[in-house]
């Protein structure tokens, strides 16, 4: 497979008065051609610094390297800021950010700021811009006439639906999805999620995405691909289906938990104890060690290898051989409730 993104032990470390911050701590994934990779894990576990240092919004201070940082044949470790900005940014990997309404800027239209971001980054007439936004508006589910407004006439869901307009204006070839239901009712979040799919068929965009969030119901049923972020590092990476069929990290097995399923109604949600451990920490053992239920003295002194379990499934797990077992007691809300 051609992979439009391909990340190898990716690190961005800050520094701060406590120490160095392990936000993204060698992190490895690689995203297809018109492939949809989700991103779950914790407020805090790193998701959005690994964005912003794809994105090369991350500060001077801070410190980031990889075996490999490759969006296609362009390596975004060494290309210079100007042929990033002139040359991938909009055209080759476009953002929607979390927060829409802080994304748009409230004194300009919304339809002239989309029209804006074609003649940026191209030679097209204007003519040629604005008959490019009324399309894509169309193909968002929203009227022409609205490219008039301004984003305080926007609905939270409409304004999503702006910002994903203007990400795909320029048919590029990976769009970052920044929490894009944050803030937004079940309602609409389901139909934003619902169309997005229908939405890339109807601009004839083979765009890969990324897409982040704190929820992994979220992500369930987009994906093509997911993995689990857990304090700056992937626990888990599998095949969506696999994964929610198969999971193997306890972390993994924890999130199902603490998320509903249409599938046991009555089932009672468990949440996973204690907090993310502080990044600042040099934690000798597994990072989960101290909110796992199944870990033992090694989970403590030692780093779990990343392993291989299922073709094309990674775990970072020093107890993969008893998954059987784990899955099993997890759903029990007693196993969850320990203290070390």
């Amino acid at each position: 497979m051609n992979h439009t993104l391909d990340v190898k032990n990716l690190k961005t470390h800050y520094s701060s008065e406590e120490g160095k911050v392990k936000a993204v701590d060698g992190v490895s994934f690689a995203i297809g051609e018109n492939q949809v990779f989700g991103l779950a894990g914790e407020s805090g576990c790193g998701k959005s610094t690994l964005i912003r240092t794809i994105m090369r919004l991350i500060p001077k201070s801070a410190k980031v390297t990889a075996e490999r940082l490759l969006f296609k044949e362009h390596d975004l470790l060494r290309v210079s800021d100007k042929f990033f900005r002139e040359k991938i940014l909009w055209q080759g990997i476009s953002l929607v950010p979390q927060s829409a309404m802080n994304a748009l800027n409230p004194v300009y239209r919304v339809g002239d700021q989309c029209t804006e971001a074609i003649l940026a980054h191209t030679n097209v007439s204007k003519a040629k811009a604005v008959e490019t936004v009324v399309k894509m508006f169309d193909a968002v589910g929203l009227q022409s006439g609205l490219m008039k407004a301004y984003p305080h006439e926007f609905s939270g869901g409409m304004r999503q639906r702006a910002m994903l307009a203007m990400s795909l204006v320029l048919s590029p070839e990976l769009v970052v999805m920044d929490e894009p239901t944050t803030g937004l009712d079940v309602l609409v979040q389901e139909r934003i999620l619902r169309n997005l799919k229908e939405i890339r068929k109807n601009t004839k965009t083979s765009a890969a995405i990324l897409l982040i969030t704190h929820d992994i119901s979220v992500i369930a049923g987009m994906s093509d691909r997911i993995g689990i972020m857990y304090a700056g590092k992937l626990m888990e990476t599998a095949d969506s289906m696999e994964l929610f069929n198969e999971p193997y990290h306890p972390y993994t097995l924890g999130l199902k938990n603490a998320f509903p399923s249409i599938k046991a109604l009555d089932r009672e949600l468990i949440s996973i104890p204690g907090s993310p451990p502080n990044l600042t920490h040099n934690i000798p053992g597994c990072l989960f060690y101290e909110r796992c239920p199944f870990s033992i003295d090694v989970c403590r002194y030692e780093k779990p290898e990343e392993m291989e379990v299922l073709p094309n499934h990674f775990v970072q797990c020093h107890r993969t051989e008893h998954v059987m077992e784990f899955r099993k007691l997890a759903g029990e809300k007693k196993t969850w409730q320990f203290s070390k």
